[in-house]
C-alpha cells in the first residue's frame, strides 16, 4: 500500500492516528482508513510489535496484499501516546496475533499498550469487528461501557463485563467500536467527528 500524504488544509491538519497492524489484517479497511483519514488532514501510523526489528512486512486476509510497517508499538509509552489523537484496533485477526504473550505469566506488550491507552482521557479509542479480542486480558478498561462488535464476539464481550448494544457503531465517550470491517466508514467518519469536535463537547 502507497503511503498517502494528508491534505495540508483538512479539519484534522497536525493530528496522527495510529493503527495497529498484524498479519491477515482486512485490506479494504486499512486502504480506507488511510485515505479517509488522510483526506482530513490526519497523518496515520502503522503500529505493531517489531519483536526489536526496524520494520516487519504484514499480509492481508483476503487478497494477500502487504503492508510495510516501521511503528514499534512497544515505544509508544504515555509521552508518546499523548502526542497521538486516536489509536485504531481494526479488523481481521490483528487483534488475536497482538494478544500473543511468549511468557503466558506476562501480558503481550499490545495489550499492556492498552492499558496506557485507556490512562489517556483525551485519546479516541477505536475498535472494529475482531478488535475488542484485544482486551480479553484487561477487561477492566470496558467494563459496564456500551459496545458493538462481530457477532461471532459479542459473547466473549458480555463475559468481559462490557454492555453489548445491537448496532453497527456505537461511541461512548473516548471509545468507538463498530460491528464489522464492512463498518469501516462508519468508524472512521465518527473518529473524525469526535477529533473535530471541540474537547469537552459531548457526542
Amino acid at each position: 500500500m502507497a503511503t498517502i500524504k494528508p491534505l495540508s488544509d483538512g479539519r484534522l491538519a497536525g493530528k496522527r492516528i495510529g493503527v495497529l497492524m498484524e498479519n491477515d489484517f482486512a485490506e479494504d479497511e486499512i486502504a480506507y482508513y488511510e485515505r479517509r483519514f488522510a483526506e482530513e488532514g490526519a497523518r496515520v501510523e502503522l503500529l505493531t510489535r517489531l519483536w526489536g526489528r526496524d520494520s516487519l512486512t504484514f499480509h492481508g486476509h483476503d487478497h494477500r496484499g502487504t503492508v510495510h510497517v516501521t511503528g514499534d508499538l512497544e515505544a509508544l509509552d504515555y509521552h508518546e501516546l499523548s502526542r497521538l489523537s486516536a489509536l485504531v484496533v481494526p479488523a481481521g485477526m490483528v487483534a488475536d496475533r497482538l494478544r500473543y504473550s511468549e511468557d503466558v505469566e506476562r501480558e503481550a506488550p499490545a495489550v499492556r499498550l492498552m492499558r496506557r491507552a485507556f490512562g489517556v482521557p483525551h485519546l479516541v479509542k477505536a475498535f472494529s469487528c475482531h478488535g475488542l479480542l484485544l482486551l480479553s486480558a484487561a477487561k477492566e478498561l470496558v467494563r459496564d461501557r456500551p459496545v458493538t462488535c462481530h457477532n461471532n464476539l459479542v459473547a466473549d464481550v458480555r463475559n468481559m463485563g462490557a454492555c453489548y448494544l445491537d448496532q453497527d457503531l456505537v461511541e461512548d465517550g473516548d471509545l468507538i467500536t463498530s460491528r464489522s470491517a464492512e463498518h469501516c466508514h462508519l468508524l472512521a467518519r465518527t473518529v473524525i467527528e469526535a477529533l473535530d469536535r471541540p474537547r469537552g463537547a459531548a457526542a
